[in-house]
Parts: structure tokens; C-alpha cells; sequence
């Protein structure tokens, strides 16, 4: 009976999203305002039973009902229990179901906790989320039940993807569906705001922290899966360019860009029109991602759906909500009064220029990515865009990016002189040319944007911190601290790019035991050959010993090719060995004829501080969150004591 209790659960939910947007709608009417109280308890209670939902589905997997269809199909009873509950969203019908469950929570949240907004934009903004929730309610019910019945159950489970029995499945997607759902709420106050003719401050301070947490969020997501894919896929790469890397990268270009306006908008009262086109282009932005992973249109480790009515169905949604609120946009912008002025050479100025570089940067990602499809779907002939194509065009976009984001954060708001400026940047730009010059003594053969990468790393770190020059750090807020620290873990990552870029190793030979082989400062004896034996796979593992030059200590590295029983899939399991100045990363393959094995050798500089930035960018994103909301919950105190006075 769980699952027909998790599949009852569902379909209340679903009932109660439709009632939220006829509710909500009717509310906005002057003949409907006493329905305006039953909204928010609706959405309360619609997340409730959305969890609901999706805490059965995750008990069907941790006992292994077979007799459920999805578990049988991506669940094996030998499987260890993380595997079980992360594959509850492991698969195409789980992982929608959480994303509606986080969509439903998020609006239940909003429902009990917002009260900066007119109650009119608040009911407007219920509406539209319960308006995105129907979609993908009626796709889970119609198309994706993931409560669907097997007679007879089968006596054993197909089990999951080997590639996702790996601790990141845990972590990874739900950070992404985490982000994605903070773009829809973002989003729905943007309609909201629209429908209500309320763009302003209040609106924007009510938005902001919903951006911020879904851009900490996709942060998060996207490092975790960078590093997910660079370790488990054994190619040696931290990102490839995959449409779906793409998929989780758009959302994220377009919430960076909208983070900074709403910030604008929220305590300068500028860039109205931008923050509302911002939310439309992130949702929008979301909507493709989701369409691309879950529609069956791209083979990849990262996309879960395979049947094509699946993917008719997202793309009825796409077009729906995407071409819904470009016409809202379209309507209603120009009820959209201009904020206040700002001169070019200025904060805002700056932040205009970035959201219009990030544009460009997603205008970039997002033609290599549909392009291919396009001509695919028209012409039939199969076409790659990959690395060369994504690095030359959006590259050197990106560094003229960072370059104006590190005088930004040294610009005045409203207005400021460029000789001012000047004086400000003299310690950044010193530092960016003596690392240039040491580049050009040191390292002349490295290629140009790794080259213009690492000279402009120390520069953005010193801009970066250079706000807390001359402030009293105790009493320095934390949402500058957070600023600070989100843009110094953009020039750490820059440079781990930049570094392994530049300076990577590589050695592919055929070794038999007993063989040494090198690899950048490393010399790598092949000792042996080694069956062994996991809870649901058998490997063969090579056992090797590394060393750094003669007199330094050797260590042992054990690269596996692995063999999945169920289902029957081969994977290769690298060796990783970090070092505090990089990584040395080595894969094992098949055998020949001779009995060499293939071993792949790969030394990393400083990769390891690509990961490094991310996490920090994140923790950036948090503190400045925390100090944001703890800024504002003091101010609404003080205004309340005043009031009570």
C-alpha cells in the first residue's frame, strides 16, 4: 500500500496546485479578495503532501519492492542502502518527482514566511508557481508515474547505472534541482511583481534571497558534478562541454547575472527592467535544462529519459511556460517604471556591462548546445561542437568578465572618476604584470588564454579583497565579507583552470608488469596485475608505485577497469593522488594480445584549486546570504519597536 498511498499523495497535491492558481487568480479580482486568505494554507498544504510522495518513493527503494516498476528497473536488493536512496531520484520518473517536491516545498515557504510583499503580489506569485507545478504534476501522473505497478513482480532488480553508484548522486542532483526550483520561485515573483505592477525595491528584496540561495545551489551542483565526472569517468577532464554540463552551466550564467541586478534593484532602486528580463531568461534558462536532461533528445551519463512521448510532452511545457512569459514580459514592461540613474563609470555601470558579458557568454553555450540538435532534427547528419569551439568563442569573453568584475567591486555606486579608479586598481594591475612578465621569462611556450588566465589571477585577488582595505574587519558585514570571498574563489579558480590548462602532463602507454614509465616530474613503476572483488562488481586492478624524483618517498596507486554485474556494464575507476601543488591521475584499460595493459598518466598542476574557487564561491554566496537576511530581520525589528514606541 506505500506505493498506492505515495501515488494518492500525488495526485492531492496536484488537486490542490490547480485549486492554488484558481484561487489565486480569482483573489486578484476585487469581487474575489476574500478568497485571498485560502492560498496560502493551500500551498502549505500542496507541499506537505509533495513530500509525502516523494518519502514513499524513497521508503519503496530502501526495501527494495520489487513489485514497484521503477525500483525493479533501477534497484537491486545486493545494492548497498546509499545507492538505494540515492536512486530514488537516480532515474527519470524519481527525479521529476523531486523536482516538484522542492518546487511545492519552496512554495509552501514562501506561503508561510514572506511577508516584505503588497498581498496582492504575493497572491499573484503563489499563482504562477502553482501554474508551473501543474505542468509537471500532469507530466508525473500522465507520463512518468513513478508508483506504477509490476504484476508480476520480478524476482530480482535490473539495479542502477553503474556510473551513479558513486556517493556524488547523493549530493549532485538534488543541488541542481535545488537551484533550478529557486529560479522558478524567482521567477514567479517576477510574474507576480508583473501582473500587479509592483517592480520595485520591496519586490526585489523579497526575490533576492530566493536567487541568491538557487545560485549557491547550482554552484555547488556544478563544482560537485565537475569533480563527480572527473573522477568517475576516468578521461581525465574536469569539464567537457557536454550538452548537459551545458544544460546546469545556462542557469547559472543567467542567475549570476540576475543575483546582481536584483542586489541593484533591491538597495539602489536601478535596473528594473533588467532584473524582471534576468528572471524570465534564468527560468527560461532552467525550462531548456530540463527539457535537454529528461527529454530522451541527448545520449549522455547525465540524461535519464529514453522514450520520445516523454520528450513531446516536456516540450509542450517549454514552449507553454517560456513563450507564456516572454508575451507577460513583452506586455508588460512598459509598465515597468525606469529606476534610478547611474553614470557609466559607476557600480551599476559596471554590473550593466557584466550582466551584458554573461549574455554573451550564454548566448555562446547556448547556440554550440541546440545548434547540433537543430541540424540533427532537420538534416539528420550528427554534428559535435565540443572544446575548441565553446574555449575560443566564450574564453576570451569570459577574462574581459573577470577583468571588469574586479574593478567593479572598487567602483562607487551611483558615479565615480576614472582617475579615482585608476589609483584603486594600481596594486591589481602591478601584480597582473609582474605575473605576466615572470610568464613570458618562465613559461613562453604556453598557449594565449591560459596565458592572459594566469596573468589576470593575482590581479582579481587583489581586487577582491581589496573592499576590506582600510575597514574595521569585526564590524565589516558579513555580505561583504561574502562578496570578498566569492570573488577570491573566482580568481583561485581561475587560476587551477589556467594552471592545468598551461602546464598539463600526459603519458598513454602500453605497460606490462615491471615496466616504468614517466609522467611530468613522476616516475611510475607497473608492479602487478590484481583480481579483486566489490559488493556488486569484480575489477581488475593494476597496482602501481609513483615517485617524485629520486630520494622522495614512493606511494601506491591502484587504478581498477571494474565489471558491473547488474546490469552488465564495464567502468574504469581512476587513482587519483593529491599532491599540494596538483594531482596525479592514472587509468588503467584492457589488455592485448602481448598482455600490456593500456595505463593512462596524467600529472595536474594546481587543478585541484578549480574545486577550491568553486567551493568558496559558494561559501561567498552564503555568507552574503545569512548577512543579507540577518541585515533585514534586525531592520524589521527596529521598525516594528519604533512603531510599538
Amino acid at each position: 500500500m506505500i506505493a498506492e498511498g505515495g501515488l494518492a499523495a500525488l495526485w492531492l497535491a496536484a488537486a490542490l496546485s490547480l485549486l492554488q492558481f484558481f484561487l489565486g487568480a480569482a483573489s486578484l479580482r476585487p469581487s474575489g479578495e476574500n478568497l485571498a486568505g485560502a492560498v496560502r494554507p493551500v500551498a502549505v498544504a500542496q507541499g506537505v503532501l509533495a513530500a509525502i510522495a516523494f518519502l514513499m518513493l524513497i521508503w519503496l527503494f530502501l526495501r527494495t519492492d520489487l513489485s514497484v516498476q521503477l525500483v525493479a528497473a533501477n534497484s537491486h536488493s545486493a545494492k548497498p542502502w546509499l545507492y538505494k536512496f540515492a536512486g530514488a531520484w537516480g532515474n527519470h520518473e524519481g527525479s521529476m518527482l523531486l523536482w516538484v517536491t522542492v518546487l511545492a516545498v519552496a512554495g509552501a515557504i514562501v506561503a508561510l514566511f514572506e511577508r516584505k510583499l503588497p498581498r496582492n503580489t504575493l497572491i499573484a506569485t503563489l499563482a504562477a508557481q502553482a501554474a508551473i507545478g501543474l505542468g509537471f504534476y500532469a507530466f508525473l501522473l500522465f507520463a512518468s508515474n513513478p508508483f506504477t505497478r509490476l504484476t508480476p513482480a520480478p524476482i530480482e532488480g535490473n539495479g542502477l547505472n553503474p556510473l551513479l553508484q558513486d556517493p556524488g548522486l547523493a549530493f549532485h542532483p538534488p543541488t541542481l534541482y535545488f537551484g533550478y526550483v529557486g529560479i522558478s520561485i524567482a521567477f514567479s515573483f517576477a510574474v507576480g511583481a508583473l501582473i500587479t505592477r509592483d517592480v520595485g525595491p520591496a519586490f526585489a528584496r523579497a526575490m533576492r534571497p530566493w536567487v541568491l540561495g538557487a545560485w549557491i545551489f547550482l554552484t555547488l551542483g556544478i563544482t560537485a558534478g565537475s569533480y563527480w565526472a572527473y573522477y568517475e569517468l576516468g578521461w581525465g577532464g574536469w569539464w567537457f562541454w557536454d550538452p548537459v554540463e551545458n544544460a546546469s552551466l545556462m542557469p547559472w550564467l543567467a542567475a549570476t547575472a540576475l543575483l546582481h541586478s536584483v542586489t541593484v534593484l533591491a538597495t539602489r532602486d536601478g535596473l528594473r527592467a533588467w532584473t524582471v528580463m534576468l528572471a524570465v531568461v534564468a527560468f527560461s534558462m532552467s525550462m531548456i535544462g530540463t527539457f535537454l536532461v529528461r527529454s530522451g533528445i541527448l545520449t549522455s551519463v547525465h540524461a535519464f529519459a529514453v522514450d520520445p512521448e516523454r520528450g513531446a510532452f516536456i516540450l509542450a511545457l517549454l514552449v507553454l511556460y517560456i513563450g507564456g512569459a516572454l508575451a507577460l514580459f513583452a506586455l508588460r514592461i512598459r509598465t515597468v517604471k525606469e529606476g534610478s540613474r547611474f553614470d557609466l563609470v559607476s557600480r551599476e555601470g559596471a554590473l550593466v556591462v557584466n550582466n551584458l558579458l554573461l549574455t554573451v557568454i550564454l548566448g555562446v553555450v547556448f547556440v554550440g548546445t541546440i545548434y547540433p540538435l537543430i541540424v540533427e532534427a532537420v538534416t539528420g547528419e550528427k554534428l559535435s561542437v565540443g572544446p575548441p569551439y565553446f574555449n575560443s568563442a566564450a574564453g576570451p569573453v569570459a577574462l574581459v568578465l573577470v577583468a571588469i568584475m574586479s574593478a567593479g567591486a572598487l567602483l562607487r555606486w551611483r558615479s565615480d572618476r576614472f582617475k579615482a579608479l585608476g589609483n584603486r586598481l594600481a596594486l591589481p594591475i602591478l601584480l597582473s604584470a609582474a605575473a605576466l612578465l615572470a610568464l613570458i621569462v618562465f613559461a613562453p611556450d604556453i598557449r594565449l588564454l591560459p596565458l592572459l588566465g594566469l596573468m589576470l589571477a593575482p590581479g582579481v585577488a587583489a581586487a577582491s579583497v581589496a573592499p576590506l582595505w582600510g575597514r574595521n574587519l569585526r564590524r565589516t558585514p558579513l555580505f561583504i565579507w561574502g562578496m570578498v570571498i566569492a570573488h577570491l574563489g573566482i580568481a583561485v579558480a581561475l587560476t587551477g583552470m589556467a594552471s592545468e590548462s598551461a602546464f598539463i602532463r600526459e603519458t598513454l602507454v602500453a605497460a606490462s608488469p615491471g615496466q616504468t614509465t614517466h609522467v611530468g616530474p613522476f616516475s611510475v613503476r607497473f608492479d602487478s596485475v590484481e583480481p579483486v572483488a566489490g559488493p556488486n562488481w569484480t575489477a581488475v586492478e593494476a597496482r602501481l608505485t609513483a615517485q617524485r624524483g629520486e630520494g622522495a618517498t614512493p606511494f601506491q596507486m591502484a587504478p581498477q577497469a571494474r565489471m558491473f554485474s547488474t546490469p552488465p556494464t564495464p567502468t574504469s575507476e581512476a587513482a587519483i593522488a593529491t599532491l599540494w601543488d596538483g594531482q596525479l591521475y592514472i587509468s588503467v584499460g584492457e589488455a592485448d594480445e602481448q598482455g600490456r595493459w593500456q595505463l593512462r598518466l596524467w600529472w595536474k598542476p594546481l587543478v585541484t584549486l578549480i574545486w577550491l574557487g568553486g567551493g568558496m564561491v559558494a561559501l561567498g554566496g552564503l555568507l552574503a546570504l545569512i548577512g543579507r537576511v540577518r541585515r533585514e530581520r534586525k531592520a524589521a525589528r527596529a521598525k516594528l519597536e519604533e512603531a510599538m514606541a
